[in-house]
């Protein structure tokens, strides 16, 4: 297993970490709470083998049960043994307020008297104001936490754009200790997340990586796709070439895998027994097979802004399609329903009259006011 030295006291931190937000269930369902115990000990019990010393869990997965069942899963090995990191759920703006009753509960369910690593929890659009707000207490309880020593190490996690991070960065950066972000071959410029790892460099914060494999979408290609890179590297498996790339960013220390089966986990701490970082030829023909995975599916909106001028409504036009294109390229997700519920409704996809003046100036001749529409009915109006 390859460790990487973290932050200046030369903790050694396993450069794969064990998600527990997809683990081995009694159900098809994947994340409900019928969680399968002997077979999480299981696969506890080998990451640890095999070096593993990062397992992350959150107050929301497996609809509540994730903490209890890495807690008893961890409860038989020495507590130095491992870094335990868990989350303030504040995606949900009905906790709010609640920080020091979660973390209380949070060290019961986990069976620990410490968290590792702890993080503000998807810092977003929705929830950015809450996080800033004082009244909440959120902030000031978690750094005093930090001081007594039940929180080892703090940082935070972001779905959200770039301004949202940075925002969030210049209230509060001085103090965080790491931050965790959506990144991988395809989301670099998809997600604009290599603007997002700049911005964490000029911090000097490290990078978590979560959705290594997009939820699964680059675990395997398009056969094309697939023979391009066999040919680059015969030996090299599909899976692990996104991981290899994330081995290529120098900034990243930490990668999450939401492994949920043994044969998962043999494979991914294979790839991880050694560093195989891509040279330029490899980078370029990833970004290549991640431009035309995007290209197959989303609107070609260059943001130029033309449109905006020219809608009655004054909607923010490349905004919007940025996020449907997101929304239909993962079939779904959380990421557009969380934006819009941040917005006004009179900024929203529904506003759209459908007056087309928009589509008039459009240089890419997109046609704005049927995806608008589209967008609605696929958000649930």
């Amino acid at each position: 297993m390859q460790y990487r030295k973290y932050g200046k006291t030369g903790q050694m931190v396993s450069a794969l970490s064990l998600g527990m937000m997809r683990l081995p269930t009694g159900s098809s369902e994947g994340n409900s709470k019928d969680i399968d115990q002997a077979a999480t000990n299981e696969m506890v019990r080998l990451a640890l083998e095999k070096g593993v010393n990062y397992y992350d869990t959150a107050w929301g997965y497996h609809d509540g049960n994730s903490e209890p069942s890495i807690g008893q899963a961890l409860s038989a090995y020495p507590r130095d043994s491992f870094c335990l990191t868990t989350k303030f759920p504040g995606y949900d703006l009905s906790n709010m307020g609640k920080v020091e009753e979660i973390f209380e509960a949070q060290l019961k369910r986990c069976g620990v008297e410490y968290f590792d690593f702890y993080l503000f929890h998807n810092v977003c659009e929705m929830n950015i104001d809450a996080y800033l707000d004082p009244k909440y207490g959120t902030y000031d309880y978690l750094m005093a936490q930090k001081k007594n020593g039940r929180i080892r190490h703090l940082g935070f996690s972001a779905h959200g754009d770039y301004d949202v991070m940075k925002r969030f960065l210049e209230a509060y950066g001085k103090d965080m200790e790491f931050c965790q972000i959506q990144l991988n071959y395809l989301d670099w410029d998809f997600q604009d997340a290599k603007r997002k790892v700049e911005l964490l460099n000029q911090w000097n914060i490290p990078v978590w990586v979560m959705e290594p494999l997009r939820g699964g979408k680059l675990a395997s290609l398009a056969p094309e796709d697939e023979a391009k890179l066999k040919a680059l590297r015969p030996d090299e498996g599909i899976p692990a070439w996104a991981f290899r790339y994330l081995q290529s960013i120098p900034s990243v220390v930490v990668t999450l895998s939401g492994m949920s089966n043994m044969e998962q986990m043999k494979e991914n701490i294979a790839t991880f027994e050694m560093d195989k970082p891509l040279n330029e030829t490899e980078l370029e023909t990833l970004h290549a097979i991640a431009q035309g995975m995007v290209k197959k599916i989303v609107l070609p909106c260059t943001a130029c802004h033309y449109c905006t001028s020219h809608c009655p409504q004054g909607l923010d036009i490349p905004n919007l399609l940025s996020l449907y294109n997101e929304h239909c390229f993962t079939q779904g997700g959380f990421i557009a329903p969380m934006a819009r519920s941040a917005a006004p409704a009179d900024k929203q996809p529904s506003a759209c009259i459908g007056c087309r003046s928009c589509e008039a100036v459009c240089p890419q001749g997109i046609k704005i006011s049927e995806a608008m529409a589209d967008f609605t009915a696929k958000l649930g109006g």
